[in-house]
């Protein structure tokens, strides 16, 4: 399969480095992406927002002639399930690591800092500690390193989705920081948060136990789970 990877905040398409090879090594043609903006430190994101991003992995999939599959970490996932909604007929299924899809009308994360119209990546102090299970100090570093910061209209922008064909997309969704039966547990409970979740007709759910950078924390094992899904 050809598997588009859609990073989180403030990454790029080089965050998926460690995933790649094992994705590969199945056999699959990977592509991963960099969103607009996040090209560098000094790109211009002033005019940058969901929509764009949206656009702009729509434009990748337009590229192909059989359909593709997405896979969306954290914020990458809202964009991804944007381009199921899309492109509906183009996505053989979507694969959310750490994420899910995100209803119409709501933003990724508006309770992010924004600072002089951007997200710089914020202090580790401001996450859960469960944001950061395995994430010890040298990957913390790299982490820092390549971060980018978010375009401020990706996180605040509320999601436009208008074709209901969405729903027929099968989904995967690798749980990390909160376990599948955690999901579950909202689910039946009709938690707002995942009320586009329960729409989707096809679901499957994979448990890789850590924080919420897998890509970093345990890259063979999510490339594996990646490919498991897609077999």
């Amino acid at each position: 399969m050809d598997i588009i990877l859609i990073p989180g905040f403030w990454l790029g398409a080089d965050s998926w480095n460690d995933v790649v090879p094992i994705l590969e090594e199945q056999g699959h043609r990977t592509h991963p992406v960099t969103l607009p903006g996040l090209e560098s430190a000094d790109a211009d994101r002033s005019r940058i927002g969901l929509r764009e991003h949206i656009e702009a992995v729509v434009r990748a999939v337009d590229g192909f002639d059989e359909p593709v599959v997405l896979v969306g970490h954290s914020g990458g996932g809202a964009i991804a399930h944007g381009v199921a909604d899309r492109r509906p007929d183009r996505i053989a299924r979507v694969v959310y690591v750490d994420a899910g899809p995100l209803a119409d009308g709501l933003p990724i994360n508006d309770g992010l800092t924004v600072v002089d119209g951007e997200i710089p990546l914020p202090a580790w102090e401001e996450f859960d500690d469960a944001d950061l299970v395995d994430l010890d100090d040298g990957l913390r570093a790299a982490f820092r390193s390549r971060a980018v910061p978010e375009p401020a209209g990706v996180a605040l922008d509320p999601i436009v989705l208008r074709d209901d064909r969405r729903y027929d997309v099968p989904i995967t969704i690798i749980a990390c920081e909160f376990p599948s039966s955690a999901l579950h547990e909202w689910l039946a409970a009709d938690a707002p948060f995942t009320r586009e979740l329960a729409a989707v007709k096809q679901v499957e759910y994979v448990d890789l136990p850590t924080g919420h950078w897998p890509q970093f924390t345990k890259p063979v094992q999510l490339g594996q789970a990646i490919a498991a899904a897609l077999a």
